[in-house]
């Protein structure tokens, strides 16, 4: 069996740090994963694909060196190339989307503080909830797990409760979970909302992932019984080991 080849115009690669066959990599790992190119099935020839891909022969080879290195192609001399088995589904991070989930705690996750700042006002944003507090406690922190970073994320943490949350928290709760775990906070009203991007230059250097790369926006909101937004937090996940599981019914 040989997979079909169809007739495109050369890819637009774009201008990134991350090299052609990088991408080619990645492009050729997808068609794997999507059945394109089927376990068993023979692949294109490097002939095909450069004239495919608009590159140069050596930028294909690359490509499925990489391929070949993971085990997911075989190559034999005046036969060609064969699909050996589909990539292994890595997406260890779970992200919760309902209240339990989103204050289940992560036991084999640590988290990093890269940056604590107090009395910083925080000013009004599109979809905000609730009314703001006069000043916010500023926090970046990185989750790492497997000697990974896999989060990057920026808490607002109204003010007058730092003294109602230890470092001890602040370095090993989830941010929904540290807020509505402080005493004396009942949360009244909570939100997340969840957008797709690609990652920019510093997000790609804190997460070590290559810029462009997919990246899972996340803002969560909470609101006390006061009204008052006790917590803003937006997190940048990779893209590669993050999974949202969604209960519909």
């Amino acid at each position: 069996m040989t997979v079909s080849r169809a007739v495109t115009k050369p890819l637009d690669f774009k201008r990134t740090g991350v090299s052609r066959y990088n991408q080619l990599a990645t492009l050729f790992r997808r068609r794997i994963e999507a059945g394109q190119w089927a376990v068993g099935a023979q692949i294109p020839t490097v002939d095909d694909l450069a004239v495919e891909c608009g590159v140069a022969r050596a930028t294909i080879r690359q490509a499925l060196d990489l391929l070949e290195a993971d085990q997911l192609i075989e190559r034999y001399r005046a036969r060609g190339t064969f699909v050996r088995k589909r990539p292994t589904e890595d997406l260890w991070c779970e992200v919760g989307t309902d209240w339990s989930g989103l204050l289940r705690p992560n036991y084999s996750a640590t988290i990093e503080i890269l940056r604590d700042e107090p009395d910083r006002v925080f000013h009004p944003f599109d979809g905000q909830i609730g009314e703001l507090a006069p000043t916010y406690r500023e926090v970046r922190r990185r989750h790492w797990r497997h000697g990974q970073p896999f989060l990057l994320a920026d808490l607002h943490i109204d003010e007058s409760l730092r003294d109602r949350i230890s470092q001890h928290d602040l370095e090993s709760k989830t941010a929904l979970r540290l807020i509505s775990e402080v005493p004396g906070v009942e949360i009244a009203d909570a939100r997340q909302t969840l957008t797709v991007g690609t990652a920019d230059v510093e997000t790609a250097e804190a997460l070590t992932i290559s810029l462009d790369a997919p990246v899972a926006f996340v803002h969560r909101q909470a609101v006390d019984q006061r009204g008052v937004l006790v917590l803003s937090a937006k997190g940048l996940y990779r893209g590669d080991v993050v999974r949202f599981d969604v209960k519909l019914k």
